[in-house]
């Protein structure tokens, strides 16, 4: 066995080593999958949808407005200052990339603004390739005299694009450096760390190039969202499972001479709940593939594939390589056999004696305490964040579209598109026109049997009131067949209403594939029941929480449409983590113990680990707070908090207590063992004093 062991652990390594030089170059080409276009999010079926792909017959295919706006702080622009923008298109229109004639200049209302509007054409990456045009125009009318910022969808996926540059290896580096620090923490060892995080760096690279082969052959679509939550979810889990293994591993180490064979049984022993762990977190992912929206649908499968190839790595690689360095690699505190078990820290077992003389009264405590935290869940404002309210900073696009509503409609460089009949083409001018919220409709162009129209609206694009407007002008055009309604505020409305249904159908879905993960692992129907109700309260508290924050403390306005979902995958799937951990032990030991004894024994093995675990999946979470968007950073704090909150109150006193109260009956429908474990080796001492 001892030499079949070995040849296991070489064989691991072998397999990895091998996998890492197969993927290693097909890692780097993840971002050159990117879609970031938000019209390829949509369904096929979305009525935005259809209308961009017909439109691209008129204004020509994949191309979106720059708007330029040319200001003097609120003077009145003199005829040289309109020569000077009227100089300036003929510049804007001989840069690469620029499709079709450029409009303008236009001067608004009251003279104090003047309006171009660029045509650009993009690339596979979608919006975010207008980056170097735009680039271009702002260096051409810099030193103008005037005022002139570029905004419009151009401007914004061009500063959108600027933010994003940089972010992955920032956030590697920063995601690094957390992990690096807690489990300096954590180990009390200076090379012990290495292990855990050359692993994840393993799996992290093995997970983008499969991303990439599947966004490159097989029609997934990925962004530069799902890419960032990649990196700190693969960091985040995998340290996970290596706490999880390692703690396992050091306390067999205690118990057996041999460390192979204490490796051996450490992956018995922890295995299968690592294992439901990773099951469970890819599982619920995996069922975001039934959304509507293809930015929600894919970012399943690409998270579902980082934590498989997590626990792959985490499991074979990590443990072969913590076998093989030998007991050398926890030092200074190495663990001796015959070593005494450790017992816990003072807080612990004060906590622990509160809870078995008041489980009862502790659990309805805490959850009530954790219902109060769930009131901030009535602040939170997840209809979508307009353009200007993405960024933590203030690019120039932001500026140039507060200039713009000053003094033109609200609608202005990204009107709405209407595409009808040839034939009715006049009849849906005449209809546009009537609808409140609309103040301009072009002549009609035909093609092929279609008329295309474009109608200003009053109001901003992604604003309520465009919202509205969109509504009124698609009920108004229904009763000519065909008709439909685009454009950037349509485009926004329909991923609103997409987020909605998938919402509705995704939580009770992921809720039943958890609990009937929990019911096989446990062999249990109360026991699931219970641990998904704690879930769901401790992350209705993280959601309550996270709007009081976002509002309050970070000065954010509302919260994106996916933010809700997004959250609720992460911190169900993540948060039950330490849960499976927790009552797989409890009922390991309730084998051989009562149901409080067996509670308290599993309390006090896995707290310390479950704690560090907790930290380091939070911290990577956090690490989403350095990057300049709105909805990384909602994300960050929102699953941060939440993972804090699952780790040091949920599992530490709500679980706990509620286990030792339900007693037996926590296991129904199975019956106690009449007979003790035979394994009397791994019998734990009892309650500490």
């Amino acid at each position: 066995m001892g030499k079949l062991l070995r040849r296991m652990v070489w064989a691991a390594i072998a397999f990895w080593v091998v996998a890492i030089v197969a993927t290693g170059g097909l890692a780097g080409k993840l971002g050159s999958a990117e879609k970031n276009d938000a019209t390829t999010w949509l369904p096929k079926s979305a009525e935005s949808t259809k209308v961009s792909e017909l439109a691209g017959k008129f204004t020509g295919k994949d191309v979106y407005p720059a708007v330029v706006v040319y200001d003097r702080g609120g003077a009145v622009l003199s005829a040289a200052d309109q020569d000077r923008a009227r100089a300036d298109i003929g510049r804007f229109a001989a840069l690469p990339n620029v499709h079709g004639p450029v409009e303008g200049p236009v001067v608004s209302g009251d003279g104090q603004a003047i309006q171009v509007v660029v045509p650009i054409t993009v690339g596979v990456k979608g919006i975010s390739d207008t980056l170097p045009t735009v680039k271009s125009i702002r260096a051409m009318v810099a030193g103008s005299g005037m005022s002139v910022h570029v905004t419009g969808p151009a401007g914004y996926g061009a500063d959108s694009a600027d933010a994003f540059s940089g972010v992955n290896s920032t956030l590697l580096y920063v995601t690094i450096a957390i992990v690096v620090a807690i489990l300096l923490v954590t180990y009390r060892s200076p090379v012990l760390w290495l292990l855990p995080l050359l692993c994840v760096g393993v799996a992290l690279t093995v997970a983008q190039a499969l991303i990439y082969l599947l966004a490159a052959h097989a029609g997934l679509t990925v962004n530069s969202d799902t890419e960032f939550l990649l990196t700190v979810l693969v960091f985040g889990a995998g340290t996970d499972y290596a706490l999880l293994l390692t703690a396992r591993y050091r306390e067999e180490l205690r118990r057996r001479e041999d460390r192979y064979a204490a490796m051996a049984t450490a992956i018995r022993r922890a295995g299968p709940a690592i294992a439901a762990s990773a099951v469970t977190v890819a599982l619920s992912l995996l069922c975001l593939v039934v959304a509507d929206l293809n930015s929600t649908k894919s970012l399943g499968p690409v998270m579902a594939t980082g934590v498989l190839v997590d626990f792959a790595v985490l499991t074979t690689l990590y443990p072969a390589l913590l076998v093989l360095c030998g007991r050398w690699i926890f030092w200074p505190a190495a663990p001796r056999f015959g070593d005494p078990e450790p017992s816990g820290g003072r807080w612990m077992r004060t906590l622990t004696r509160l809870t078995v003389a008041r489980p009862r009264r502790v659990w309805q405590l805490t959850a009530a305490a954790l219902a109060v935290l769930a009131l901030g869940l009535f602040g939170l404002h997840a209809a979508g964040l307009r353009p200007q309210d993405t960024f933590r900073t203030r690019p120039e696009a932001v500026a140039g579209e507060q200039v713009l509503v000053r003094h033109f409609p609200g609608g202005s460089g990204d009107p709405l598109q209407i595409i009808g009949p040839a034939a009715q083409g006049e009849r849906l001018r005449a209809l546009a026109a009537e609808v409140p919220g609309v103040v301009a409709v072009s002549a009609p162009a035909t093609i092929d049997g279609l008329a295309y129209l474009e109608a200003t609206a009053a109001d901003a694009t992604d604003s309520v009131a465009a919202f509205a407007t969109v509504d009124r002008l698609r009920s108004a055009l229904h009763s000519v067949p065909g008709a439909m309604v685009g454009g950037g505020s349509a485009v926004a409305l329909d991923t609103l209403n997409s987020s909605r249904h998938d919402r509705n159908l995704v939580v009770p879905l992921v809720l039943s594939v958890v609990f009937l993960i929990m019911a096989i692992l446990l062999r249990s129907l109360v026991a699931p029941a219970m641990m998904l109700a704690t879930v769901v309260l401790s992350l209705a508290a993280a959601l309550g929480v996270s709007a009081v924050a976002f509002g309050k403390l970070l000065g954010f306005h509302g919260a994106d449409a996916a933010f809700p979902l997004w959250t609720f995958v992460f911190l169900v799937s993540l948060g039950i983590d330490y849960s499976i951990f927790l009552m797989a032990r409890i009922r390991e030991e309730s084998t051989r113990h009562d149901a409080t004894t067996a509670t308290v024994i599993a309390v006090r093995t896995t707290s310390g680990t479950i704690t560090a675990a907790g930290v380091v999946l939070a911290g990577t979470f956090a690490a989403l707070l350095t990057l300049p968007l709105v909805f990384a950073a909602e994300i960050g704090f929102a699953v941060a908090f939440g993972v804090l909150l699952d780790a040091f109150v949920v599992r530490t006193i709500l679980v706990p207590a509620l286990a030792m109260d339900l007693g037996e009956r926590l296991w129904w429908p199975r019956r106690r063992a009449k007979t003790p474990n035979a394994r009397r080796e791994l019998v734990s001492p009892g309650i500490p004093e």
